[in-house]
Parts: C-alpha cells; structure tokens; sequence
C-alpha cells in the first residue's frame, strides 16, 4: 500500500466524469487498498477515485455510525456506485479533502441506498443515513467531476464556523 497524492481544486481532473471499472483485478485491489491508506492517513469521511487522479468509478466511504469497529474496518469500498434510494433531508457542514480547510453550508438527502459492485464484481447494496448519507453523495458527486462547492452559495473557514457556532450558543 502507498499514500497516493491528494488532487486540489484547480486540477481539471476533480471537473471530468469518470468511467466506469470493468476489470477487477490487481490493479484495481492496489488503487482501492492505496485509497484507503490514504483517506485513514488524511483523516477524511470518504474518498473517491479522481481525488488520487485515477478516472474510474471507485470510491470509499467511512460508515462512522458503525463506532465498535475499527477505522480500517468502517470503510466500504464502492466500485459503478448508484444511489437508487433517497429519503428526508439535512443541511449542514460540508469540506473537502480536495478543498482543504474550507467548508460551506450544503443540503442533502438524510437517508441513501447505494448499489455499488466490491473489489471483486459482485453487486452488493448499502444504506446510511445522516454523516454516511452525505458521504455517498459528495463521493458519488466527485466521480460526476463535481465538488461540494458547487451546491454552496458561500465558503467558510474552520474559524469563521466556530465563530457562528458561538454565537448560536450564546
């Protein structure tokens, strides 16, 4: 396993759409064990293919509502991921490990249901809700080559979040 560099926003390769994954094979099980080195080193939520440069539909996805497991034992790899079911709503704080320290206000399904195939080609289904939810969809978003920043009418930095956090406690 290696640690796989981290596209930015600005790269044109965070704006393409990618393809979808017909071999299951090595190269694939290295891209999907390289891309969960890296999500656990960065500490991120989720990671998707395109992040780390690579053009095809895969992405991880961290299911923190499982909270007995262990980090490397949350993470659900998604290879040709659809989302065939949404329900409810929720909006909240977004970032990006592509858009570092940066977050903005997006609004997203409460509830998903992705089909999506494993490293090896079978067809499996998965549901999350809340943090796991919006995780599908800002993943699934980044192998359509969009990022978060597009569905936010404004970005925030950590700071001026605390900042509004304070007041709305006070």
């Amino acid at each position: 396993m290696a640690l796989r560099t981290i596209r930015q926003a600005g790269d044109t390769i965070l704006t393409k759409k990618c393809r979808p994954v017909t071999a299951f094979d090595a190269r694939l099980h290295t891209l999907l064990d390289d891309m969960h080195e890296t999500l656990i080193h960065a500490g991120g939520v989720g990671l998707a293919a395109p992040q780390v440069g690579i053009l095809r539909r895969v992405c991880l996805v961290m299911d923190v509502s499982k909270e007995d497991l262990s980090e490397d034992e949350q993470i659900v790899e998604l290879i040709n991921p659809e989302i065939i079911e949404t329900s409810g709503e929720q909006t909240g704080y977004e970032g990006c490990l592509s858009v570092p320290g940066m977050y903005g206000i997006v609004t997203r399904p409460d509830h998903v249901k992705v089909r999506a195939q494993d490293r090896n080609g079978s067809w499996f289904e998965y549901e999350g809700d809340e943090l796991v939810a919006r995780a599908f969809c800002h993943e699934t978003d980044h192998l359509d080559g969009h990022l978060f920043s597009e569905l936010t009418d404004e970005l925030l930095t950590e700071e001026q979040i605390a900042e509004i956090e304070q007041e709305q406690t006070e």
